[in-house]
């Protein structure tokens, strides 16, 4: 897919995902607008990327919003594309998430995360969209998570946020269809982010056991599945062969899933 001088705006693009497209991005001559709360960050990340590219013409816009606030992040998008003119593809890839036990989590936390996850995505989406459908040509990729397809122990504020995204993505995707934009869905393994780490500090131990044998997958290696898999013009990308199998199959795994969980849970609270 030929991304040279198209423009493309990546949310939650300071760090993580989000960052490692631009950086495969930027040398294909992409204009990529970065949106993050973080000015530092945006401008570690700006560096980083134009490093990464420097035999390139792209141009790296980086714009400090917050997502999960309407105004932040319209009027973010907007200055992207009065700068940059109408993206080719916008990803959405800002996210947070904090695992614990549902009866301690405050339920700050619980808005918090949707308000980010699945909201954060829905206003850039509504930001977007007038200047997509006005040239009639575009693609959005929401980044969801391998969590989307099956709730897991200790992410209770994070797994609904996620599941929003997928129905969000499903409901869209035949309605865009049509107007030549075209809609995406990610579900990424766990990922060596900043995220995941601060993530691990706090997991319960029957998450930590859960999700103990996963492999986790590098932020450059799942950025290479996202490109390919649009290259593809996949409606869901799911990076490896567990969430492959768990993303077509998932309505079926998961009672076979759902016992094993079950008795690692049970393993732990009698070790307690």
């Amino acid at each position: 897919m030929e991304y040279f001088n198209q423009h493309v705006i990546i949310t939650g693009g300071s760090s993580g995902i989000g960052k490692a497209v631009a950086k495969l991005l930027a040398p294909r001559g992409a204009n990529i607008s970065l949106i993050a709360r973080d000015r530092q960050k945006l401008v570690n990340a700006q560096r980083e990327i134009a490093t990464a590219s420097l035999n390139s013409s792209s141009k790296i816009l980086t714009i400090a919003a917050d997502v999960a606030n309407r105004q932040s992040i319209t009027a973010a998008i907007n200055k992207a594309i009065a700068t940059l003119g109408t993206p080719q593809l916008l990803i959405t890839s800002a996210g947070i998430a904090h695992p614990g036990y549902f009866n301690q989590i405050p339920l700050e936390i619980f808005e918090q995360t949707m308000a980010v996850n699945y909201f954060g995505s829905l206003y850039s989406i509504k930001a977007v969209l007038p200047a997509m459908e006005k040239e009639q040509r575009g693609q959005i990729v929401l980044i969801s998570s391998g969590a989307a397809l099956i709730g897991i122990y200790g992410y209770s504020a994070y797994c609904p946020s996620k599941f929003a995204l997928r129905g969000l993505a499903e409901s869209l995707r035949g309605e865009l269809k049509p107007k030549g934009i075209s809609i995406t869905i990610v579900y990424p393994p766990d990922t060596d982010t900043p995220q995941l780490a601060a993530e691990n500090k706090i997991k319960p131990p029957e998450t930590q056991k859960i999700t103990a044998t996963a492999k986790t997958w590098s932020a450059a290696a799942v950025a290479e599945q996202i490109l390919r898999g649009l290259e593809k013009g996949n409606f869901a990308i799911a990076p490896g062969m567990e969430l492959t199998i768990l993303n077509r199959f998932h309505s079926l795994l998961t009672p076979i899933l759902n016992w094993y969980f079950d008795g690692i849970i049970r393993k732990i609270n009698h070790k307690q």
